[in-house]
C-alpha cells in the first residue's frame, strides 16, 4: 500500500492580510476620518489637508519598486503599536480631544506597516508617512500661541512700512488705525494658513527637485520666515490699498490679494533653493 503525498496547502496572496488591516483602520477610525475630510473642505486653514493624503500615496507609489524589493521582516512590536493607537483612540474620543483621536490614526498605520514589513519597509515608507501630520488640525492650545503672536508681527511690520512711506497709521496691538478705516489683523489673516501650506509644499517640492535628503529639512526650516514676512507684505500692501479704496481690503479682492502674495511666497521658496544649492556648491569645491 503506498502512502499518499501530502497535499500543500497554497499560501494566502500577499495582498490579503494588507487589505484586511486597511479594512481594520477604516472601520475603526470612520468618525475620525470623517471629522478631518469635513474640515478639509470647511476650514480655510485645513484646505491643504485634501491634498495630503493623495501626494503621500503618490509618493509611495513612486517608491514602490524600491519598497516592493525589500524583504519582509514582520516585527511583533508593530501590533503592539497598534494595540497602543486603538487605546489612543479611545482616549481621544472619550475626552473629546479630537487631536489625539486623529493622531491615533497615524500610529497604528506606522504600527501595520511595522508588523507586515518590519522596519526596512517602515524607513523606505519614512518619508510619506512624514508628510500626513499635516493633514490634522495643530491643537487648539498651540494654534492659539502661535497665530496671536503672528498677529502682532505683521501688525508692527505693517505700522512700520506705512509711516516710512507716508500713510499715517496707529497701531494698538493686532489693530492698524488708518484714517479712513480701521484694520483688524485677525486669526485668518494672521499667516498660519500660508505657514502649513507652504511647509507642506517645501517637503514636495524638495522631494521632486531635489536628490538631497538634508534639503527637505533645511527648506521645511526657511519656510516659517518667508511665510512670516510675506504674510506682514500681505498686511501692509492691504493697508496701501485700501487707503485709495477702501473695497480693495475686504471680499474678493482681499482673497485675490493672498493668492499673489502666496505664489510669491512659493517663487522666495524657489529661488532660496536656488541660493543654498549655490552656497553648498561653492564650499564643496573650497574643501
Amino acid at each position: 500500500m503506498t502512502p499518499r503525498p501530502l497535499t500543500q496547502t497554497a499560501a494566502p496572496p500577499a495582498w490579503i492580510a494588507p487589505a484586511w488591516f486597511a479594512l481594520l483602520l477604516s472601520v475603526c477610525f470612520a468618525p475620525a476620518l470623517a471629522g478631518m475630510a469635513m474640515e478639509w473642505i470647511q476650514d480655510d486653514d485645513m484646505g491643504h489637508g485634501l491634498f495630503v493624503p493623495v501626494l503621500a500615496a503618490w509618493v509611495a507609489w513612486q517608491k514602490r519598486s524600491e519598497w516592493s524589493a525589500i524583504p519582509v521582516e514582520p516585527s511583533r512590536w508593530g501590533l503592539a503599536l497598534v494595540i497602543l493607537g486603538g487605546a489612543q483612540l479611545i482616549a481621544g474620543t472619550l475626552g473629546a480631544e479630537m487631536f489625539v483621536a486623529r493622531t491615533a490614526f497615524l500610529v497604528s498605520l506606522v504600527g501595520v506597516i511595522l508588523h507586515l514589513g518590519g522596519m526596512p519597509w517602515l524607513r523606505a515608507l519614512a518619508f510619506p508617512l512624514l508628510l500626513l501630520p499635516f493633514m490634522i488640525r495643530i491643537p487648539a492650545i498651540l494654534y492659539n500661541q502661535v497665530t496671536f503672536p503672528l498677529q502682532l508681527f505683521a501688525s508692527a511690520v505693517a505700522e512700520t512700512v506705512l509711516s516710512a512711506i507716508g500713510i499715517p497709521v496707529l497701531r494698538e496691538g493686532n489693530i492698524l488705525e488708518l484714517a479712513s478705516q480701521k484694520l483688524s489683523v485677525v486669526e485668518a489673516c494672521s499667516g498660519i494658513r500660508s505657514l502649513l501650506s507652504l511647509s507642506f509644499l517645501s517637503l514636495i517640492y524638495a522631494y521632486f527637485f531635489d536628490q538631497k535628503v538634508w534639503m527637505r529639512g533645511v527648506l521645511l526650516v526657511l519656510t516659517i520666515p518667508i511665510a512670516v514676512l510675506a504674510n506682514a507684505f500681505r498686511v501692509t500692501l492691504t493697508g496701501v490699498l485700501s487707503e485709495y479704496k477702501k473695497e480693495l481690503a475686504t471680499g474678493f479682492f482681499h482673497s485675490l490679494e493672498g493668492w499673489g502674495v502666496f505664489m510669491v511666497a512659493l517663487l522666495m521658496l524657489v529661488l532660496v533653493h536656488q541660493l543654498v544649492n549655490r552656497i553648498h556648491g561653492l564650499a564643496a569645491r573650497a574643501s
